[in-house]
């Protein structure tokens, strides 16, 4: 795995746990341009096509623990 800054995995993090990108915003007060910027780098950084890849990362990295 590349190498994530920490708003970066903080930003997969919140996407693991299937947040949207204006809750993702919200959350970390963080504007929805700046979000989307982060979720395209996300997107690059795992050659992932959708959100559905990063979330499925996300938890095959244990980013994001397993619902109990």
């Amino acid at each position: 795995m590349e190498r994530f800054t920490d708003r970066e995995l903080e930003v997969l993090t919140l996407i693991g746990r299937g947040m949207s990108n204006s809750e993702i915003s919200a959350h970390l007060y963080i504007s929805l341009a700046t979000t989307k910027s982060h979720v395209a780098r996300l997107l690059a950084k795992l050659d992932a096509r959708d959100r559905v890849q990063l979330a499925i990362a996300a938890h095959e990295a244990k980013i994001v623990p397993p619902p109990e």
